[in-house]
């Protein structure tokens, strides 16, 4: 159920959903004795979509996110590398013979490297169909199909394909692995969801864990500033942060994660 009214609730509040449905909503009032009310409504809609598209606003909302988790130092030794799914197009792998991957594409990418680095640790895999409406392609078949082009031992892949989101990341990985307390896992996740993630494992009693963060959107604090080229561009960024605040909102409301704000662990 929490799944479902997530993926419904926020279609309604994201940014740039609600702006163009306040908009309509403007224009049909200008059909009604609320006229001018309907004319100052749809102003204002346009007017936010103008700003939030264009400004700095974006920027102002993910770099808090990516800079959590910013500073990594990797250990010598882990005992496995955990990649959230997210990076695979499944609406378009499922008409298509290879998988598709969008802009968290580095989430797999990074994956040769830390292979490499770590000779023989497990590489886990956790994510499946995270829609509504079932799009007919998995995450884990573009995972599995993907560590065979890098030439991964396929002994050494472990691929969890029944979670939707990130509360079912953490505790799916979990039961699927066992992890016993004193190991150390890498986390490899975009940079705006890491702390969102961190929370999460944390609270399903994942203990050990080291963000890994990647797909950064933003340069840095430098970005402050920076605004865009493209109104779509922008929202779209305004959008991905805005569900990163929402859902550290209601996870913690719900009791998903221990902290509002997840944050390192202080040594």
């Amino acid at each position: 159920m929490f799944f479902i009214l997530s993926k419904v609730g926020f279609f309604f509040i994201q940014p740039s959903n609600a702006l163009i449905f306040c908009a309509l909503l403007g224009c049909l009032m200008m059909l009604t004795r609320w006229r001018r009310s309907g004319v100052w409504v749809t102003f204002s809609c346009v007017a936010l979509v103008a700003a939030c598209g264009l400004s700095p606003a974006a920027n102002w909302l993910i770099l808090p996110l990516e800079e959590r988790f910013s500073e990594v130092k990797l250990p010598d030794r882990i005992d496995g590398v955990i990649v959230l799914g997210g990076a695979f197009d499944t609406t378009v792998m499922s008409a298509r013979a290879d998988p598709a991957l969008n802009t968290a594409a580095e989430r797999l990418t990074i994956v040769p490297g830390l292979a490499k680095r770590y000779p023989g640790v497990p590489i886990i895999h956790t994510g499946g169909d995270g829609h509504l409406v079932a799009s007919g392609a998995n995450e884990a078949e573009g995972a599995e199909a993907l560590f065979d082009d890098f030439g991964l031992e396929k002994g050494r892949i472990v691929l969890e394909s029944r979670s939707r989101n990130t509360v079912e990341n953490a505790e799916f990985t979990r039961d699927l692995v066992s992890p016993e307390k004193g190991q150390t896992w890498l986390l490899v996740t975009s940079a705006f969801h890491m702390p969102r993630s961190v929370g999460v494992f944390r609270k399903a009693g994942w203990s050990g864990i080291i963000p890994y963060p990647v797909d950064f959107r933003t340069r840095g604090w430098q970005d402050l500033t920076r605004g865009f080229s493209g109104v779509s561009t922008g929202l779209r960024r305004f959008d991905i942060a805005s569900r990163e605040w929402i859902g550290l909102f209601v996870y913690w409301l719900t009791g998903r994660t221990g902290d509002l704000f997840p944050g390192p662990l202080s040594s």
